[in-house]
């Protein structure tokens, strides 16, 4: 256990240092904040206001479509 222990520390430090390391933290962030904005936009059940927005406009365009024929 303590092999692990130092191995993630050391993983740490390589990667506070890494460049490359900061890049994937950064997209680690933004990949955090597109999930975030996403359950916002349609909500984590199965409502949402982009859903009940689609919901009506199909509906709408179904209506429509049903008139004229």
């Amino acid at each position: 256990m303590l092999k692990y222990y130092f191995e993630t520390r050391k993983a740490l430090k390589h990667l506070r240092t890494d460049q490359d390391g900061v890049v994937s933290f950064e997209y680690i962030i933004v990949a955090a904040c597109i999930i975030g904005a996403v359950s916002a936009a349609f909500g984590t059940g199965a409502g949402g206001a982009i859903k009940t927005a689609l919901t009506t406009g199909i509906t709408t365009i179904t209506a429509a479509f049903t008139a004229a024929v």
